[in-house]
């Protein structure tokens, strides 16, 4: 037979081996049980978080967490992701004036938290369709601001300057804060005006009440036995110095053994001596005195009486008008010129016949027994005191002006400050060491204040240092009437102090201290009902 020409013949049929056949066979079962395993492991992962969030379910349920949140490929996260996004640039869009802008972010902002708390309700997650819309429309926008500039840099400038802003304005309302509330405190409640009042009117028309007061005076072997307790109170508040002897004789295991020396002013003096005629408070012995009897206490003996006479100091204190309010208000309170302040450094001259003391603030409460700080040994110092340097800003520095050579040559810097309101007076040292002297020593090279400027602590700092015996801080907590104490600190201490601005007499005193203090006023009193002191 004829063949055909090559270009002529039918082309050849070739068979695959099925040696091949079989290969590609086992790649494609390779194949497909290696794509079946990854959807297995990846379907598996929200059934492992769900056994997760069932364990922690409980913990969880308060702040609203559930599987979608903790889910990296959420919905609902990628939402909640915008929206974070999207309030911050509405805050930038304001500052800027576009508040066409603004409005349609947060008009955005409500549709997808709407979708969130729709979710939130049936408690099932959200769908690629019913969000799709909601998570395009607001990338749409969040793409929209980044095209206005509203980038990280710009945010971060205009925070900053947010920052600043807010920031000055705090400066001006704390600095009204502390204007009005040194104002407040300083305030006389009416109920204490109409007290003192009414008790004058009562003592000069009850002929009793005298009768009772000469007839304890005439005890004055016990006003000058130094076997006995002596506590001495300055003040012109009837009612805070009434708790300060009431809390003493209620916590008193002998209170017959205790003896308080009142000091008031002449304003004061018939209305405290008529309070204290009518109450016995356990058996306490109570002598009441005014300064103004004291003649040894004038302008050329006392720095502060004569600085009082000078009209710098009359102006610095009583007429408001220089330094252009640069000096804050606290510093310039008439109080701290007040004898009833100073008088703690001239406790020897006022109690001549006396060797020890306890001077009590009378914005303390006692509750418990304190005899026992008559019985501390002060290894030869004239002050006991508990310490207050358990932060660097109660040390010497914090008080004093350092950039003064004065200060700077005689007085460590990091010295730990004391507190006033519950002091030991050795008076036998006192004299021996004649610390009297040292307080008028600084009180004059202070007349133009730039040793310090407020109170008697900073003068107290410089008179008795180096001689001051450290107590136990159990015998003296402070703070009830400025910050938080530590009720196990409350439960220990002897002595409390509502030092600060919020005294429990006073409306701005702090509410869940008042109680310590309030517990020592007898409110059935008809003098304090007729006062409507509640």
């Amino acid at each position: 037979m004829r063949r055909r020409p090559v270009e002529f013949r039918r082309p050849v049929r070739r068979r695959i081996s099925s040696v091949v056949w079989w290969t590609l066979c086992g790649i494609s079962v390779l194949l497909f049980i290696v794509i079946f395993s990854k959807e297995s492991h990846i379907e598996s992962r929200p059934t492992s978080l769900n056994k997760e969030y069932t364990k922690y379910e409980k913990n969880f349920e308060g702040l609203n967490i559930t599987d979608e949140m903790l889910s990296p490929n959420s919905i609902t996260r990628q939402l909640s992701d915008q929206i974070s996004l999207a309030k911050a640039f509405v805050v930038i869009a304001k500052e800027s004036n576009n508040l066409q802008f603004a409005w349609e972010l947060s008009a955005q902002i409500r549709n997808s938290q709407v979708l969130l708390s729709s979710a939130a309700t049936r408690r099932a997650p959200l769908t690629t369709r019913e969000s799709e819309t909601a998570i395009r429309d607001m990338a749409l926008l969040l793409f929209q601001a980044q095209q206005l500039h509203y980038d990280s840099a710009t945010m971060i400038m205009r925070l900053k300057a947010k920052i600043q802003v807010l920031d000055e304005q705090m400066g001006i309302v704390n600095e009204k804060s502390s204007k009005y509330g040194q104002i407040a405190a300083e305030e006389i409640p009416k109920g204490l005006y109409c007290l003192g009042i009414r008790l004058t009117t009562e003592w000069f028309g009850n002929s009793n009440l005298q009768r009772k007061m000469n007839e304890r005076i005439k005890i004055q072997t016990k006003l000058r036995d130094n076997s006995l307790y002596h506590f001495c109170v300055f003040s012109d508040n009837i009612l805070a110095t009434s708790v300060v002897v009431n809390s003493t004789a209620l916590n008193s295991k002998n209170p017959s053994m205790v003896v308080f020396h009142l000091v008031t002013d002449e304003i004061n003096y018939i209305a405290m001596k008529a309070w204290f005629a009518m109450n016995t408070f356990r058996g306490v012995t109570v002598e009441v005195q005014k300064f103004e009897d004291f003649k040894w206490l004038n302008a050329s003996y006392v720095p502060v009486l004569k600085q009082l006479q000078d009209s710098e100091t009359q102006s610095y204190y009583f007429s408001g008008h220089n330094d252009d309010g640069r000096t804050p208000i606290k510093f310039r309170n008439p109080k701290y010129l007040s004898m009833l302040n100073h008088l703690r450094f001239y406790i020897p001259e006022v109690f001549p016949a006396l060797k020890k003391l306890v001077f009590l603030d009378d914005d303390v409460v006692v509750q418990k027994d304190i005899s026992g700080l008559f019985s501390v040994d002060l290894n030869s110092n004239v002050n006991g005191a508990v310490e207050t340097c358990m932060e660097t800003f109660h040390r010497y520095h914090k008080y004093l002006n350092y950039s003064h050579p004065l200060i700077r040559e005689h007085f460590d810097p990091d010295a730990c400050g004391w507190a006033f309101g519950m002091n030991v007076f050795d008076l036998v040292e006192w004299r021996k060491r004649n610390v009297t002297a040292i307080y008028h020593y600084w009180q004059e090279k202070n007349v133009d204040r730039t040793l310090w400027k407020l109170g008697t602590l900073p003068p107290g700092l410089l008179t008795f240092y180096g001689l001051t015996e450290p107590l136990d801080p159990s015998w003296h907590v402070l703070g009830l009437g400025y910050t938080n104490v530590d009720p196990h600190l409350i439960e220990k201490g002897a002595v409390l102090h509502f030092n600060g601005n919020s005294k429990p007499w006073l409306k701005i005193g702090m509410e869940k201290y008042k109680p310590l203090w309030e517990k020592y006023v007898d409110y059935n009193h008809p003098l304090l009902q007729q006062c409507n002191l509640h």
